[in-house]
This record gives structure tokens, sequence and C-alpha cells, in this order.
């Protein structure tokens, strides 16, 4: 394994079919399979095995992904004792290569309502799986153009007519020998901006008959007579179950952006310790991390991928142990991560590769394919401004469970005890405090963080309400206040990482918590000085303290020069497979 580049199309799929079976065989795939099927029973490690692999080659961590995590996932997670025991070892193997035929051309986002059918014979006892339009074709499904002999697809049930929403079904596509199925067409997508080493496909099932048996029946049966029967009563509280048990998918993709990001730093700031510009006449030339603003562009990003870290280590943490208790509340927050993993991949590596110089814009520095491969994470798993989308609605249902009515002197109540410092007033000693010492107070960078997500909360509640009581249905009221709840959303995920931040700093050895702590203040006035106008439109600071925290922001840069390059050496990622010569030449 090494960083390879240039490589053509087929050479590189065939490249990364080749690194995806030796994975296979080390017993990487089956990782989070049962042990009777060959696997570990460990989804823990199959997730950090995705974000490890993520560090070399993103082609390969999306090929791993799809066969392992998605296909062979939808089999463990919506499959019962027969799949597992007919098709999960061959999956873990890669003896069965698979694909997840969910997205159409006329449905991505929107899973509930794709088009195509499986219609019940029950003289045959047999389902038909059929494309009825064009915009029900699967489009974009991994592993279809070139690998996959079976696909897990989602398709709307029919029983004599009567619909009964979306399932998933196994449905062979090609034989060993590689050659399609009859009533299977398939398309190569060909070229894409990134990740040509996937090779992803389009797929058209005409009048396709699989076995009753190949429906993944862990929440829904239907018997031979045509019956219909399922342990969960309503129609859209199973489909929402069903895609749960998928979230996995999401945090693995937020997982490989954060691996993308840490590669990027790695690059750059070996670089920037190294790589002199400049200098007074008579002098040596200075170091690029010698310079503020060098260190202004690198080191706050630096800090996110730290924090990211540990909440995504909470979040993996949580979705292993995860029970039905709290199962919302893990979806809500892999939703919001992979977006704000995503974004912060995609800023980072444009960043880092500025940084560069010319230098970053050579292939073999591997800012090239970083952005082109990672560019995606932001749609794929979920459209990152949808995922937000339902991060709001989580927080806005939790909160309506809360309170029965939307009273002001109730609301300001509910934010007085979110937050000490939000009371009626906001006492103007604090909003104009600029010491060092207090805005490198845990309490009051925690406290900012929460105040602004409770007050986005409860103004949002309120305008939707208002809006509803006007007439208005509350899809569209929802809609028209799209903008507030997206911001509603990063500011929980903001909040919920600087806890895990600040968690982590108060678990560390004392040497290394005063390093991670400098690094959590970072992150917390940084991501504060990123949001500035909201905090000054809402009285929260003062511009004194605003310009107070940013002088912070540069003091911390300071600071944490000398500790950057061990700060990214502390990824680990082995240089075979960083591979850079300018993060590489001594």
């Amino acid at each position: 394994f090494g960083y390879e580049y240039g490589l053509s199309k087929e050479v590189y799929r065939q490249k990364v079919l080749e690194w995806c079976q030796e994975l296979a065989r080390q017993g990487l795939g089956a990782l989070s399979f049962p042990k009777a099927q060959g696997g570990q029973n460990d989804l823990g490690s199959f997730i950090a095995a995705f974000e490890t692999i993520a560090l070399h080659d993103l082609s390969l961590s999306i090929k791993f992904g799809v066969q392992f995590g998605l296909f062979g996932g939808s089999i463990l997670n919506l499959g019962t004792e027969f799949h597992h025991k007919k098709y999960l070892a061959d999956a873990g193997t890669l003896e069965l290569p698979g694909c997840f035929a969910m997205t159409e051309l006329g449905h991505g986002s929107n899973v509930r309502d794709i088009e195509t059918i499986a219609e019940y014979d029950s003289k045959a006892s047999e389902f038909i799986i059929h494309t009825p339009t064009e915009s029900a074709r699967k489009d974009y499904i991994g592993n279809a153009a070139l690998h996959g002999q079976m696909a897990t697809v989602f398709a709307q049930l029919a029983l004599d007519g009567e619909h009964y929403g979306v399932h998933a079904f196994l449905v062979p596509i090609r034989n060993k020998n590689g050659d399609l199925m009859p009533g299977v067409r398939i398309e190569d997508c060909g070229e894409k901006m990134g990740l040509n080493g996937v090779d992803n496909g389009r797929i058209w099932f005409n009048q396709i008959r699989v076995p009753r048996e190949n429906l993944l029946n862990r929440f829904a049966e239907v018997s031979a007579d045509g019956a219909y029967s399922s342990p969960i009563a309503g129609a859209s509280q199973r489909f929402f179950i069903m895609l749960g048990t998928l979230v996995g998918g999401r945090i693995s993709i937020s997982a490989g952006a954060l691996s993308a990001a840490k590669s990027a730093l790695t690059i750059t700031i070996r670089y920037a310790a190294k790589r002199r510009q400049f200098g007074a006449p008579g002098e040596q030339e200075t170091l690029l991390i010698n310079y503020p603003i060098h260190r202004r562009r690198l080191l706050p990003l630096l800090a996110n991928a730290y924090a990211i870290d540990f909440a995504q280590k909470h979040l993996v943490k949580q979705y292993v142990d995860r029970t039905e208790e709290n199962a919302r509340e893990i979806e809500v927050l892999a939703a919001g991560l992979k977006a704000f993993s995503s974004w912060n991949a995609t800023d980072t590596i444009q960043i880092c590769r500025e940084a560069c110089g010319g230098k970053g814009y050579l292939a073999e520095n591997r800012f090239a394919a970083l952005k082109a491969d990672s560019d995606v994470f932001t749609t794929f798993e979920g459209d990152n401004y949808v995922l937000l989308q339902l991060v709001a609605k989580g927080l806005l249902t939790d909160f309506k469970h809360q309170f029965s009515d939307m009273k002001l002197l109730g609301l300001v109540k509910y934010i007085a005890g979110q937050a000490s410092t939000a009371i009626a007033e906001l006492n103007p000693v604090v909003t104009r405090l600029t010491d060092e010492s207090h805005l490198r107070d845990a309490d009051f960078q925690l406290n900012a963080f929460e105040y602004r997500e409770k007050r986005l909360l409860v103004t949002a509640a309120r305008r939707i309400k208002n809006r509803i009581d006007d007439g208005m249905d509350s899809y569209n009221a929802f809609i028209e206040c799209q903008s507030h709840l997206v911001t509603l959303a990063l500011a929980h995920v903001e909040r919920i990482i600087l806890e895990q931040f600040l968690k982590s700093v108060d678990q560390a050895d004392s040497k290394l918590s005063k390093i991670l702590k400098r690094l959590c203040d970072l992150f917390a006035l940084s991501r504060i000085e990123k949001d500035n106008g909201w905090f000054l439109e809402n009285g929260y600071i003062e511009g004194n303290k605003a310009k107070a925290i940013r002088n912070q922001v540069d003091q911390l840069c300071t600071e944490l020069k000398d500790d950057a390059i061990h700060l990214v050496n502390a990824f680990a990622i082995p240089d075979n497979l960083l591979g850079a010569p300018i993060a590489l030449e001594k």
C-alpha cells in the first residue's frame, strides 16, 4: 500500500479492487460481522479500519465501505439469520461483491418516494423487481459498473396493488463470470470529479424475479400467500427504523473526511516547518510557520481536526453501545457531525493547498486527489443541508416534548436554565470582560455555545409556531425557516464537539492536557470569532470583547507554533501512505 497518482481509470479501478481483496484476506472487511460468519463482531474496529484506510486512498475507503459497510451491513442489519448464514461470509471475503442500490435518478435524499417496484407474485412465491420509469433507474451505485454480483435494492413493496412502502431486497445482477443477469441493464457512470477508483454505475431492472426469501425481513415479512406482517405498527416508524440501522455509513464518512483533513494538515505543517521565504537583510530566511498569517491560517484548522477527532470517538462509542433509548440521539449527532466534518475537510484541504503554494498544486503532493476525492463527502450519505435540517427537526421534537406551550416567560426561563450567563437581561459586565483568564475559561466558552444553541432553538420554534398559528401548514412553516434551522443545527453540533474536547482535556495527563487545553481554547475562540456577527447581534458580547477574542486567537496560534509539528505527527500517518514528497523531504 502506497500513494499512487496518474493512473488511468481502468488501472486505478483494478488496483483498488486488488487492495480491497487484500484487506478482505486480512479479515478487515468482516470485522463487524458475527464470528459465525467469519467476523469479530467488532463494529468499532471496523469504523477505525475505514478511517485508517482513508489516510491511504479515499477511493479504497469508499469501495471498502460500499462492500462491507453498506452491502454487508444491509444484510447484517436488515436481514435475519437466514441471510446472515447464506451471504455474510462471502460478502466479508469479497467472494460476493455487492452494491447498495438506494439512490435513483429522480430521488436521492428523498428515499421514501423512490420509484423502483417490488411486486409479489404469490403463485410463484417471488418478488418482481422493476424499473417503471427512467427516473427510477438506480444511479451512482458503487461497485455496479464492473464488479458487483448482487445488490441490496430498495424498492416500493406492492401486494395485490397495495403499496407498503420502501423495503430492501437482495437481487443478483451478475453471475460469477461477471455476465449480467437476464433483465438487468447496467451503464458505467464514467469519469467523475474524483473517486475514480470506484466503479459507479446505473442499474435498470426489467421484471427481475427473486425468491420471496430475498426480502431482507428483519422489520417486515411477506408470507407465501402474500400476507404482510411487521413487528412495527406504523409504516412511517418502520421506514425510519430501517434507515436508522444504516447510520454507520454517515459515521464512517465523517471519519473519512477527518482522515483527509489530517493528511492535508500533516503535509502542510511539515512543509511549513522547513520551507523558508524572505527575511531581514543579511539574515536567514524565515520559516513559513514563523509568519503569523501562515499559522493563523493553519492552526485553527488543526484545532478543528483534534476537536472532531474527540467528538468522533464519542459518537463511535455511543453507536457501538447504542440502545433503543438513545438511537435517535445518535442518528441526530451522526447527521450533524458528518456535515461538520465533511465541510471542515473541504475548507482544510483548500487552505492547505494554498499554503503550500505551487508545490501544493503538484499531483505528487496529494492535494489534487484529496480535493477531488473528498468533495463529494458533503453530498453522499446525505446532502449536508438536508442532514442539518434533520438535526434541527430532532431538536425541535425534543423541545416540543419538554414544553406544552410557547409562552414568552417559559421561554425566557428555559434559556436562563440552560446557560448561566443567559438571564432576562445579559449581564453587561460579562459581555465586556476581555481578560485572558476569562476568555480561556471553559465555563465561558461552553456557556457561549450553549446560549447560542438554546436561543436559536427557542426562536426557531417560535417562528414556526407563529406561521402555523397564522394558518400555514407545518411543512411550509418549517421550509420558510430553513436558514435559521441550519444555523441551529450547526450550533448544536459545535456545542457537542466542544463538550467532548473539554472532557478529553480533563482526562489527559498533566503534560498533555496543557497543550490540549490551548488547542481547545483555539477551537472554541476561533468558532466564536467565526460567528461574531451572531454574538454581537444578540448582545452576548460587545465590540471590545470581540476584538479581545481575535487577539486571543492570534496569541494561541503563537503559543502553539512549536507544538504544531508534534501535533500533526501524533496523527501517526505512515510515510508510505502520506506519500507527498514535500512532507517527507528532510
